[in-house]
């Protein structure tokens, strides 16, 4: 178990579609950026990102040796991903094998990993902009759990099994979960021992 230094503070936070995943405004650009939600400490800062239109679990630090500790660990996180269609039993056994993406203009393959259809659209925020109009067809929502990271992975994978991603939510990373939060909400834990262990 690593242990956290009791100066630093930790939170969990979910981050809403729009927002960036950090704190410095870049120039001639404006965006949401992470502390338009909360008062954070000086030096807070996102361990790992989720890309403006993501939404969902991110873990915030003002620790960067933990930061950096939970980054190289190969944790699992779990996203909801909602697919335009109605998603095969092929596509899902492609997306648990791997599959071949583009990564900084160089093919990938993504590893194996846990995909499965969820049987029922899960309870979460709403997203304050539809994604689309049921009148343009079905879609679907599967899980899918990582223990990797590439830029856009899961947007890629799905839609080189040909369903693209519409709606992307981090669900739980390690045994942190959401849980019952909303967009934006920011809640601070004692420390990161359920994902660190």
């Amino acid at each position: 178990m690593l242990n956290a230094n009791d100066n630093h503070q930790h939170f969990k936070i979910f981050k809403p579609h729009g927002f960036l995943s950090q704190f410095v405004q870049e120039a001639k650009r404006k965006k949401k950026l992470l502390g338009d939600l909360f008062n954070f400490p000086d030096k807070t800062m996102a361990i790992g990102r989720l890309d403006h239109d993501s939404e969902g679990l991110l873990l915030l630090t003002t620790d960067g040796m933990m930061s950096y500790k939970i980054r190289d660990k190969g944790i699992e996180k779990e996203y909801y991903v909602q697919v335009d269609g109605d998603i095969t039993e092929d596509a899902m056994t492609k997306l648990q094998n791997g599959v071949e993406i583009t990564v900084n203009s160089s093919k990938y393959q993504t590893l194996p990993c846990k995909a499965f259809t969820l049987d029922i659209e899960p309870k979460l925020p709403n997203r304050g902009r539809n994604i689309r109009d049921q009148r343009h067809g079905p879609t679907s929502w599967i899980s899918i759990t990582l223990c990797e990271g590439k830029k856009r992975q899961i947007r890629k994978m799905t839609a080189a099994v040909g369903f693209p991603t519409l709606r992307l939510v981090r669900v739980r990373i390690g045994d942190i979960h959401i849980d019952e939060m909303n967009a934006g909400d920011v809640v601070a834990l004692a420390n990161f021992n359920d994902v660190i262990e």
